[in-house]
């Protein structure tokens, strides 16, 4: 019964002992053995990941701007009087298609035949003013022409003795007089002439007013509104109709900033209507103006539309053709993220390891998704990219590349 306390008290004693007096010696055994421990363990490389790789060969793809639009008349112009009256003619009612020179308004003439006759009137006593204005200036010629035979007869009488020097001085003022006269006479002519322009200048406004009572279609288009109806009194800027030109007719959408080099004058686009109709096109204008707010530019598109089947204000799905570039199409579980969030895919390095490349989405589709950034030729880790980061040893299968 007493042994088993006195070993105890020998192993506890040994303990303390090595603790106390061979500690040193004691740490240092410790040490190397776990070194040897840890190196034994470092020594076993982990092993191969198996992996399904596939070899993908980069594509021309034809790239094409994705836009949000709508679509808008060529033109559309709101048509107004351009003076006052009371409409005369019967109305013409929205949705008819009228041509280029059609009578829409016609305002009632009121006292404009009495204007212009008076204005002829004034212009022909204008233009008669002016032969009596004419003939003024040439008695007023005469008269001074005249005078200076006077005074050359008065100047050489006056020189030989034969006349006073009072004479002499009668005659140089007579001939001023005459001098004068011309001029009276010349001022006649030009306010003659004067009157006469602004006679004309009066004819001409009273018949561009009566023109004015004729207001019609300045292009051929479809009424989108009512004409004024009968009896309206219109004044100048009242409204007559509304026409709008549908052929051909203008999609618009907005580019992003990061797409705005993509798009380019006389590209080919395709469009989608919401009702699934589709049709074709050119880019017709590019602005080279961002808006303010989204930061976008916009880009028209000039579509034919004999049949009048597209109207203005429908919202469209715009494709516009951009220059090719090379690409993979790759299965969409061959996506991956590194440790930044940043999307790629994992391929096979030389050595067999695998290693992380970054990649850029073109687009998607019913066969992959279409990426830029890769070599022209990449082993891409398909299956199992997942459980491997760079560097990491892999064991590849093979398998045939995706058809796209």
């Amino acid at each position: 019964m007493r042994l088993l306390p006195i070993l105890a008290a020998i192993v506890v004693s040994l303990t303390l002992y090595a603790l106390v007096f061979e500690r040193d010696q004691l740490m240092a055994f410790a040490q190397v053995e776990a070194e040897t421990e840890t190196t034994n363990v470092d020594a076993e490389a982990p092993p191969p990941v198996s992996v399904v790789v596939m070899r993908s060969q980069s594509q021309i793809v034809e790239s094409a701007v994705v836009l949000r639009g709508r679509t808008e008349a060529a033109r559309q112009v709101i048509v107004a009087s351009e003076t006052g009256g009371q409409v005369v003619s019967e109305p013409i009612r929205k949705g008819a298609f009228v041509e280029t020179g059609t009578l829409l308004c016609h305002l009632d003439p009121g006292t404009r035949a009495a204007q212009l006759a008076e204005s002829r009137a004034r212009l022909t006593e204008a233009q008669g003013k002016v032969p009596e204005a004419e003939a003024t200036v040439a008695e007023a010629n005469a008269r001074v022409r005249e005078a200076e035979i006077e005074v050359n007869v008065a100047s050489q009488l006056s020189q030989g003795g034969f006349a006073s020097e009072t004479r002499l001085i009668s005659a140089q003022a007579a001939l001023e007089a005459a001098k004068a006269g011309v001029q009276r006479a010349s001022s006649q002519v030009i306010s003659a002439q004067a009157g006469i322009e602004a006679a004309q200048a009066g004819v001409a406004a009273i018949e561009r007013d009566i023109e004015r009572l004729n207001i019609t279609a300045p292009f051929a288009g479809l009424l989108e509104s009512d004409t004024a109806e009968l009896g309206t009194l219109m004044q100048a800027g009242s409204p007559c109709a509304t026409i709008i030109q549908l052929d051909p007719i203008k999609l618009v959408g907005f580019v992003p900033e990061a797409d705005i080099g993509n798009v380019s004058l006389g590209a080919m686009a395709g469009a989608r209507l919401s009702t699934g109709e589709e049709f074709a096109g050119q880019v017709s204008f590019v602005s080279r103006s961002a808006d303010e707010t989204t930061r976008t530019f916009r880009v028209e598109i000039q579509v034919p539309n004999a049949d009048m089947a597209i109207g203005d204000g429908q919202t469209v799905e715009i494709l516009v053709a951009s220059s090719g570039q090379t690409a993979h199409l790759l299965p969409g579980s061959s996506m991956t993220l590194d440790d930044e969030g940043t999307i790629g895919i994992r391929a096979l390095a030389d050595g067999d390891i695998a290693q992380f490349m970054p990649v850029g989405i073109m687009r998607d589709t019913v066969n992959g998704i279409w990426v830029s950034g890769l070599p022209e030729t990449v082993d891409v880790i398909v299956v199992g990219q997942e459980y491997v980061t760079d560097g990491v040893p892999v064991t590849p299968t093979y398998r045939e590349e995706s058809d796209g």
